[in-house]
């Protein structure tokens, strides 16, 4: 599930997967079903910011250990592809939502967004655990545009998926980076 090939990589992803449960469980606090699930979406927004701060330092300090990122080849010009593509459709589906009054499903689409890209993504850095990640994503996505909205809103859904989901993939990532880092 994890190639420690590249272990600044796994690192790296552990530092922005905890950068989007943050924001994620953030997001999802606009409407939850209640108060103590403000204080479950609180524990994750910490935890995301929790894993970020541990893992900058590592990637910073083992900056020249080497990455799958290779700008000369393929796998860039997939990466930078996919990104502008992402980028657009956010913006469109976003603006597309509040026209027809369905600003409820802007959470959804850029979940399935956000877990479809990590599919391409998967091969650019050669990390099947991505590909995972997107399938459960997107899969969380789709729930979430499909369940009543009118107690709980579909932010919520997302990010009471997104926010675990991306915490459990990043610190698994962290944890075998930081130990081939430690290795190598």
């Amino acid at each position: 599930m994890i190639d420690l090939s590249h272990p600044r990589d796994l690192v790296m992803i552990g530092a922005i997967f905890g950068a989007a449960a943050f924001v994620w469980a953030g997001w999802a606090q606009e409407q939850p079903p209640g108060m103590p699930w403000r204080v479950v979406l609180g524990i994750l927004s910490v935890a995301g910011a929790v894993l970020v701060a541990l893992c900058v330092p590592l990637v910073v300090r083992h900056w020249g250990a080497g990455s799958a990122f290779d700008t000369k080849g393929a796998p860039f010009l997939t990466y930078i592809i996919v990104f502008w593509v992402e980028v657009a459709l956010m913006i469109g589906l976003s603006i597309w939502a509040n026209a027809a009054g369905r600003p409820d499903l802007i959470a959804p689409l850029i979940l399935a967004i956000v877990g479809i890209h990590f599919l391409p993504l998967a091969w650019v850095f050669g990390q099947p655990i991505l590909a995972v990640v997107g399938v459960v994503l997107s899969a969380a996505a789709v729930v979430a545009a499909l369940v009543d909205a009118s107690t709980v809103a579909r932010s919520f859904w997302c990010g009471i998926v997104a926010a675990p989901v991306l915490l459990a993939a990043g610190a698994w990532g962290a944890i075998a980076g930081r130990g081939a880092l430690q290795q190598g």
